[in-house]
């Protein structure tokens, strides 16, 4: 498994689905890379609010000496905005690495990366309802679906914002280790799954 980091990054985009692969690398044989354009420290930090704090998370791996990967994670956050080196590099990636791939997960608004990477014309798709409007108008060619909690097309598992990517985690888990072992995680973890990928009480509070 790799996770894609970037500067502004949210933590429980990343963070809640890793521990569902920390608690699964307990009873199977996982690896974990943190991959992002430099080995330098990356931070959560917000760069919308000069008064934001953040954590700092150390990359295992740059884009360009990652190995190869079944599973992908893209997070999202506010760092997903605009254009930088940091994120262009990011998209060059997912599109590069996207081919190898057994199964591309998004969280949040990281979808909207995938979408700019070109890896989702064609798919259905779904992102953080709180930010629709911006995420869908990055890529018309996408089958944008506005009430999900997370969707799935092929090899691309989506999901809405922040908290829905501890579930897309635990319906891959269960897709491809069984419903025991995602059952034993959320359990191990006290979650409590939807595991209805439609349940979006979001979308209706968005106007979606």
């Amino acid at each position: 498994m790799g996770v894609v980091l970037f500067p502004g990054f949210q933590a429980l985009d990343v963070f809640g689905p890793v521990d569902c692969i920390n608690v699964l690398s307990w009873s199977h044989s996982v690896t974990l890379a943190l991959i992002s354009s430099t080995l330098e420290p990356v931070t959560t930090k917000s760069p919308a609010s000069a008064n934001a704090i953040g954590q700092s998370v150390v990359p295992t791996h740059t884009f360009a000496t990652a190995p190869s990967l079944d599973l992908l994670l893209v997070p999202g956050g506010l760092g997903t905005r605009g254009s930088n080196l940091a994120i262009e590099e990011a998209i060059s990636y997912i599109r590069n690495v996207y081919p190898q791939l057994c199964y591309l997960i998004t969280v949040c608004t990281g979808s909207g990366l995938a979408a700019r990477a070109g890896v989702l014309d064609g798919k259905r798709a779904t992102t953080n309802k709180m930010a629709w409007a911006e995420i869908t108008g990055l890529a018309v060619n996408v089958d944008w679906v506005p009430r999900a909690r997370w969707v799935v097309d092929g090899n691309v598992w989506s999901s809405s914002g922040v908290s829905a990517g501890i579930d897309v985690t635990l319906a891959w888990i269960e897709e491809v280790y069984g419903s025991e072992v995602a059952r034993k995680i959320s359990n191990s973890i006290e979650y409590t799954r939807h595991e209805d990928p439609i349940h979006d009480p979001f979308a209706e509070l968005h106007g979606l």
